[in-house]
């Protein structure tokens, strides 16, 4: 098979078309290779494209070097990756590799010229193709037919290729939330791969776990996925509470995904206490403002709720976020508000900007109050008067409500 789309004629930049002079003129092979083969064949034009090759990493300096061409970052020479910069483009060209050695987390690679070994490392039948530069699809694992049948498959043996890396079951999971279309499609057999091999996960850092976690949490099917890791016994090697709420976590994400939720606001749902959320940080070492929307998620999802009244129904929400004066404090609450499923709510607070709070200590210090204690009480009655007022009262009509005789 030949490719021919736009998306791919796409990719042919001033920088490309230079970079495939120099492999040609030495006469070694250059081919797109992986996730972006995997996109251009699903009809997308790919964010990062690799490429693979058949020369090794001093042949690709020696050709680089006789070509004037800048090299930088060489921190992936030795897993056989070059970067070379042309026509302000950076080019990501690996040595086709066989591992030789494998602990669960990192490979021992030896070079090679043969593109078959290379595409039998790989994780899933639909990363492990090339195409050549003239569209020739290369596809030694029916990764395409997959593809078109929307199916997520392991090359070879599921259980081989997890031992290699078992940060590839949550690779498989997120996958699979962005390549089938129904829930629940899995081969028996892999499902069974994952089950004997998740205490693997053990092993993985928790950075890496969660970059995955989260990837697969705002992609296809996520309920079901995660609900798969708790079937499979997953959960306590990846920071996830053992007895996770799975069905609320279900609900939420029905009312939840459309609005596109934060990952931690659909993790929220399997937490029971706040103590959960301080657990997942000890092993994934979330960021901290992913941290502390958790604890708040947690703490409000059940007091902060809108009111009865039609006309008030936001007014508990903006009070608090006016209340609590942090900057974090808006986007917080339309995840909570993601959490609760209301999203006539949701689209009024995203529209809605913070009022400023019209009076400030100088203008009491002005009127003649000089005790700070007394200015800090004043302050709080005014800005509470003003919040019943809907943030409506000017600093005027504030300031005339003081009797400063």
């Amino acid at each position: 098979m030949q490719l021919k789309t736009k998306e791919f004629e796409s990719l042919f930049t001033d920088g490309l078309v230079g970079l495939a002079e120099i492999f040609e003129k030495n006469q070694f092979e250059l081919r797109i290779a992986g996730g972006a083969v995997r996109d251009l064949l699903a009809g997308k034009r790919p964010e990062d494209v690799d490429f693979a090759t058949t020369a090794t990493p001093e042949e690709m300096k020696g050709m680089f070097q006789a070509a004037g061409v800048r090299m930088i970052n060489n921190k992936g020479e030795k897993h056989g990756t070059i970067t070379a910069r042309l026509h302000d483009e950076n080019f990501e060209v690996t040595t086709l590799r066989v591992d030789v050695q494998t602990d669960g987390r990192h490979a021992e690679v030896e070079f090679t010229t043969d593109w078959e070994k290379d595409a039998e490392r790989r994780d899933l039948t639909i990363n492990s193709m090339f195409l050549g530069l003239d569209g020739t699809l290369y596809d030694y694992f029916q990764g395409y037919e997959d593809l078109k049948n929307k199916k997520v498959r392991f090359v070879g043996s599921a259980s081989l290729r997890i031992q290699e890396d078992y940060l590839r079951i949550l690779r498989y999971f997120r996958f699979y939330g962005r390549v089938a279309t129904e829930p629940g499609q899995h081969e028996p057999e892999t499902l069974e791969a994952i089950r004997e091999n998740g205490r693997g996960l053990a092993g993985i850092s928790g950075e890496r776990i969660w970059v995955e976690l989260k990837k697969m949490l705002v992609g296809n099917h996520a309920d079901h996925l995660l609900e798969l890791v708790y079937e499979l016994g997953l959960a306590q090697y990846t920071g996830l509470p053992a007895d996770g709420n799975v069905e609320e976590m279900k609900q939420i994400w029905q009312k939840a995904h459309d609005s596109s939720p934060k990952p931690m606001t659909i993790l929220a749902a399997l937490f029971r206490s706040q103590e959960d959320v301080e657990n997942l940080d000890l092993r994934l070492k979330v960021s901290r403002e992913e941290k502390n929307l958790g604890l708040f998620l947690v703490k409000y999802r059940r007091d902060l709720v809108k009111k009865q009244d039609e006309y008030d129904a936001m007014k508990p929400y903006t009070d608090f976020i006016i209340d609590s004066r942090e900057p974090e404090s808006q986007s917080k609450v339309l995840e909570l508000l993601k959490y609760q499923g209301e999203k006539k709510l949701l689209d009024e607070l995203s529209r809605w900007s913070i009022p400023r709070f019209p009076v400030s200590g100088h203008d009491l210090r002005k009127l003649g109050f000089t005790s700070g204690k007394e200015i800090g009480t004043i302050l709080q009655e005014l800005r509470d008067m003003w919040k019943k007022s809907r943030y409506q009262m000017s600093k005027e009509e504030l300031l005339a409500t003081l009797n400063t005789s």
